[in-house]
């Protein structure tokens, strides 16, 4: 797939897959294995930025995947994240969508909402957000119209 079918179809909480094509360098060639990880990856969709045109710059549009949080114990101290233009070379494949009932905890920022965390129920989701304050924070459920709408071009998504 390419980024924009990932725009346009892939719901906020799926894991998404992107790659280059080129196979994995063996362990031993230990830059050559970093730099492969740099095209190769996993992350879950958090947020579907459009374009957008300020008087000094202009952004074209994006997505972010969420590829990991680094820390000790339950104190996160590095969230990796990265954001892909849609114009990206990479290719994509939704490796999982959310499950029909998770709950997305989702922020407004501006017009756009990020996905915050998904959680497998209304009550884990309320849990979740008690123990971790953010302003303008929502709770969405994902619904059985959202799953069947995973079919892109008479094919499934993934």
């Amino acid at each position: 797939m390419s980024a924009h079918l990932i725009f346009d179809a892939a719901p906020l909480g799926a894991l998404v897959r992107y790659f280059d094509g080129t196979s994995r360098p063996p362990a031993r060639f230990a830059k050559k294995l970093a730099a492969w990880r740099q095209c190769n990856g996993i992350g879950r969709l958090t947020r579907k930025q459009p374009a957008r045109e300020r008087p000094t710059f202009v952004s074209p549009p994006s997505f972010t995947l969420h590829e990991g949080d680094f820390g000790d114990g339950s104190v996160i101290i590095v969230t990796v994240s990265r954001t892909f233009p849609l114009h990206s070379d990479l290719r994509f494949e939704i490796a999982e969508h959310p499950p029909l009932g998770a709950i997305r905890v989702l922020q407004e920022i501006g017009n756009d909402a990020e996905l915050l965390h998904l959680a497998e129920s209304r009550e884990a989701a309320e849990l979740w957000l008690a123990r971790n304050r953010y302003s303008r924070a929502r709770i969405e459920e994902v619904s059985a119209d959202e799953a069947a709408a995973d079919t892109i071009e008479g094919r499934r998504a993934a």
